[in-house]
């Protein structure tokens, strides 16, 4: 019998996005505004909350440093360097987190879905690509919720689908920890020692009620079996 269902965010928590989504804000931010932008930076907004979208975040900045430039036109960008052409841009550059077999295992014991704040096209594309074999369900992207990332909607749809299951929260910002907490349901956070501003992000996490706070999703095993 399945102890209930374990439910990833997938950027920085099953994937290594700092070679895609966040040089992907770096890059159109540096474009528009003609200026360096520090991943640092980018991780200030982030721990800052209310920065789960990165097109939203990359029209924040380039306005903040005095850029009137239109949001389409932060999105255009931000994709023609993220997506590329036939997803042959970063999205490219990205790595899989979990270490052979991990996700497997707790497969056994555990439902495995995604909440994520992607679009249902790249949830599917990073998925597919790196974990063909594995069966996340369900996923809930960008399309499926109205209210986006702190608000809990998106939680509370895979609630709806198995009412009474135990469900715990894997993400890896404040946005995710307070979807969680808005939900009632535990979180688990994640602060890679190698990110930008890892202990600040660390204390951030500790201070939603995370459960745990860990390096990445290969220490989960200790925190979901005690």
């Amino acid at each position: 019998m399945r102890r209930g269902l374990l439910v990833f965010d997938m950027d920085g928590v099953l994937v290594d996005v700092s070679a895609s989504y966040r040089e992907a804000i770096r890059q159109t931010v540096e474009y528009f505004t003609e200026a360096p932008l520090a991943f640092e930076e980018i991780q200030d907004y982030k721990n800052a909350g209310g920065w789960n979208n990165d097109w939203a975040l990359s029209h924040r900045i380039s306005q903040d440093r005095g850029v009137a430039v239109s949001y389409e036109a932060v999105v255009e960008e931000f994709q023609r360097r993220f997506l590329g052409e036939g997803f042959k841009g970063l999205i490219q550059r990205e790595i899989w987190i979990a270490r052979e077999g991990l996700l497997e295992s707790l497969a056994s014991e555990f439902r495995l879905a995604v909440f994520t704040g992607r679009e249902r096209a790249e949830a599917h594309h990073t998925l597919g690509r790196f974990a063909p074999a594995l069966s996340f369900d369900p996923v809930v992207c960008d399309e499926d919720v109205a209210a986006k990332k702190p608000h809990p909607e998106g939680i509370q749809r895979i609630q709806a689908m198995f009412p009474g299951e135990p469900l715990i929260y894997v993400g890896d910002t404040v946005d995710d920890a307070r979807s969680a907490r808005a939900a009632g349901v535990p979180f688990i956070g994640i602060a890679a020692s190698g990110g930008p501003r890892p202990e600040a992000l660390r204390k951030l996490l500790a201070a939603e009620n995370a459960i745990a706070v860990l390096d990445n999703i290969n220490e989960m095993e200790a925190v979901v079996y005690a």
